[in-house]
């Protein structure tokens, strides 16, 4: 197994990539979204009705000539780029909506999953979600009054307003009704089509599409409905189309979040089927509605039998600490990020 880190778009830069190869890692997942916009670049967005700023604007860095200067930056500080996580929400609000734009933007889509594939990158996350990660609040919920986010028994049912989504607004002038709301057998639906259309072209282009769980994983979010709530719908996310390209990014906080438990064996069990791409590697007590996201020792996971039982189902996929709560330092997400890379370096010595 490999040691990644996880970039944001306002990370890509000098310092980042020398502190990210300080901590240990040697790959890196990047997010070209910039879901900062109108948030504190320090802080986990949380979610609220008037979102996290404007979608669009990240085309110009998914071109081939931005990825292969991105991969050469990296690549000067010993970093391979091992993914890209995310599309735009920009980029197929009429796909997740099945709006009059979605054959567009499907071909959009394929441009830039055959754009990634061109600079021999292995890996797309994204998730297919209406609401995206909102209804959490922040806190001192990890150990010593740490800083991190979780749920305290509320779910939020706010609409989304029109020209919203994933917490992002993709047009400013829209001034309609809210969203309505869609059936989750509509929902998984408009999945299908999607990996219909798109792994194929995926395949060819020689990359894999890694599905994010829902974060939080509740059966509804803003009144729309939420797809990988429970460890076991993967299997069915999967079983929806079984190409090769069909993969998952495996998120164990937001497994861990989930009701249904099991999430020893589901990780054996997708870990043996060769169909983890990547796993965001983070822990939380509790499960939806109430939970706190914690340090990566101190969660209900025991993060030592995960790694065991990876190296046991042959998967040789890179890990990234996730979210982390911050630490009372001068940088505390730093300090915090660093200390679960050396946790996570420990681990991964510990078992080989």
């Amino acid at each position: 197994m490999k040691l990644g880190f996880g970039l944001y778009r306002h990370q890509l830069n000098e310092a980042h990539y020398r502190f990210a190869r300080q901590c240990g890692a040697t790959h890196v997942v990047v997010h070209l979204v910039d879901y900062f916009g109108a948030t504190d670049k320090d802080n986990q967005p949380v979610g609220g009705d008037v979102g996290w700023g404007r979608a669009g604007g990240s085309d110009p860095f998914w071109e081939p000539e931005a990825l292969a200067r991105l991969k050469a930056d990296l690549a000067r500080h010993d970093l391979v780029l091992e993914a890209v996580e995310n599309f735009d929400p920009a980029h197929w609000y009429d796909v997740l909506l099945d709006g009059p734009r979605r054959d567009e933007q499907v071909a959009h889509l394929c441009r830039l999953i055959q754009n990634v594939g061109a600079a021999s990158i292995p890996l797309i996350g994204y998730n297919f979600s209406l609401a995206g990660v909102a209804g959490r609040v922040s806190g001192n919920f990890a150990r010593g009054g740490a800083e991190s986010v979780g749920m305290n028994g509320v779910i939020d049912q706010t609409p989304i307003p029109d020209g919203m989504i994933w917490n992002m607004v993709y047009d400013p002038e829209a001034a309609g009704k809210p969203h309505a709301p869609a059936s989750t057998d509509a929902f998984w639906d408009r999945l299908g089509r999607f990996l219909n259309d798109v792994l194929p072209v995926a395949e060819q282009a020689g990359v894999r599409l890694a599905a994010h769980p829902d974060d939080p994983p509740v059966e509804r979010l803003r009144g729309q409905p939420r797809l990988v709530n429970q460890p076991s719908l993967y299997q069915k996310l999967i079983d929806l189309n079984p190409g090769p390209s069909n993969a998952l990014e495996l998120c164990l906080g937001s497994l861990a979040e989930m009701t249904e438990g099991g999430v020893y064996e589901w990780t054996r069990h997708y870990a043996e089927a060769g169909r983890i791409g990547y796993i965001h590697f983070r822990n939380v007590r509790g499960q939806v509605p109430n939970y706190h996201e914690v340090f990566i020792d101190e969660g209900d996971l025991d993060m030592r039998v995960i790694v065991r039982l990876l190296r046991e189902s042959g998967f040789d996929g890179v890990l990234i600490p996730d979210h982390t709560p911050k630490m009372s330092a001068p940088g505390p997400l730093h300090a915090g990020m660093a200390f679960a890379m050396g946790y996570m370096k420990a681990l991964l010595g510990e078992t080989a």
